[in-house]
């Protein structure tokens, strides 16, 4: 059987979408609803549609990728519905289905395998519209540190299951990086890029894990899953939620904000939650580690490409400080030039089975 999600060409994009409109119309039949209008937001993790209907209520419709498997999902919802009827954070909780059910398994194309479908509420609000302003970082931080305070006070019951963000996770996604780095990356560029890897592997396996620094995370808080609502940050899609330092969270959130915005949202958060002594040295760090997965995650998808080779002028500018011991996060970092991509069939300098140093 073929994954549903494969795609790695706009013409296998195309034939995915095209699958998975499908496969919404038969999910909406598991559902009371009266719906008038299906939305596409994306396909990245998931493929996401706005669902609204003839009330005030909209929801939001997800088919999984074979990333995920049934429990995982199911545990996301559990986590979620803790978050908001215990620590009263306004997150999408499920929706159940007409069978008592809130994970589907969809019938497909014949030859695909069948995917997972969930509905879940759809959080009112707004994406920022250009830069943040400063009491909406600072908000943000705050929002953070709740999630993470209520994150460790989360008792996981029997069978929960979420995904791990660390070594393992990081290799995995470099092995999938070694495949198609020369889409946007040098040689030169990619010899760089692997002695960042190595470094970060380093400091990953000297890292303690306590219930302070640990738990469960987000794992993906950029600017399109924060949505404001009378200037209040609710966050969406926790799809990619799991246990891994809250550090690392942090450091998604903080990759697209400018120096005095990163200080800015720390400062929200150790309102709520405090980050202890040094934790500088281990936020830069994740900071590089979550830059490198976003290109692993991106670069299999032709249409992310030229941003990519856009973005390398300061991807390699942070990496060369971080590689050199420069303390870079609150400075501004100039771009640099670098090399194009020229390789077409890069091979791996990684031995199977072996972390990349």
């Amino acid at each position: 059987m073929n994954n549903f999600f494969h795609f790695d060409s706009e013409e296998s994009r195309q034939a995915l979408l095209s699958r998975a409109r499908s496969v919404v119309l038969t999910a909406l039949q598991q559902y009371e609803l009266e719906w008038n209008c299906i939305r596409f937001i994306q396909l990245s993790d998931t493929i996401t549609y706005k669902i609204e209907t003839n009330t005030l209520n909209s929801y939001l419709l997800r088919i999984h990728s074979e990333r995920m498997n049934k429990e995982e999902i199911y545990s996301e919802l559990l986590f979620l519905n803790e978050l908001r009827n215990v620590h009263g954070l306004i997150v999408p909780v499920g929706i159940v289905s007409i069978n008592d059910s809130y994970v589907l398994e969809c019938v497909t194309e014949e030859g695909y395998n069948r995917p997972f479908v969930t509905l879940m509420s759809w959080v009112d609000g707004e994406h920022s519209s250009g830069e943040f302003t400063d009491n909406r970082v600072n908000s943000m931080g705050v929002m953070m540190g709740k999630l993470h305070e209520a994150s460790s006070r989360f008792v996981t019951p029997h069978n929960f299951v979420r995904p791990h963000w660390g070594i393992t996770s990081f290799i995995s996604d470099i092995r999938k990086l070694e495949l198609y780095y020369a889409r946007f990356l040098s040689s030169s560029a990619w010899s760089l890029y692997q002695l960042a890897i190595n470094k970060i592997v380093d400091h990953l396996e000297g890292m303690d894990q306590t219930d302070q620094n640990y738990g469960l995370i987000h794992a993906d808080l950029h600017s399109g899953n924060v949505v404001f609502c009378d200037e209040q940050p609710h966050l969406i899609d926790f799809g990619r939620c799991g246990y891994g330092y809250y550090l690392y969270d942090m450091a998604s959130a903080l990759l697209e904000l400018s120096p005095q915005h990163r200080q800015l949202f720390i400062q929200g958060y150790e309102s709520v939650k405090s980050l202890g002594m040094d934790y500088i040295h281990k936020l830069e760090c994740f900071f590089v580690m979550f830059m490198i997965e976003n290109y692993s995650h991106h670069c299999s998808d032709p249409t992310e490409i030229s941003n990519l080779i856009h973005e390398q002028k300061y991807a390699q500018a942070y990496i060369k400080e971080y590689l050199n011991g420069n303390s870079f996060l609150f400075k501004v970092i100039e771009p640099i030039e670098v090399d194009e991509a020229k390789d077409k069939f890069p091979q791996s300098k990684l031995k199977e089975g072996n972390p990349p140093h």
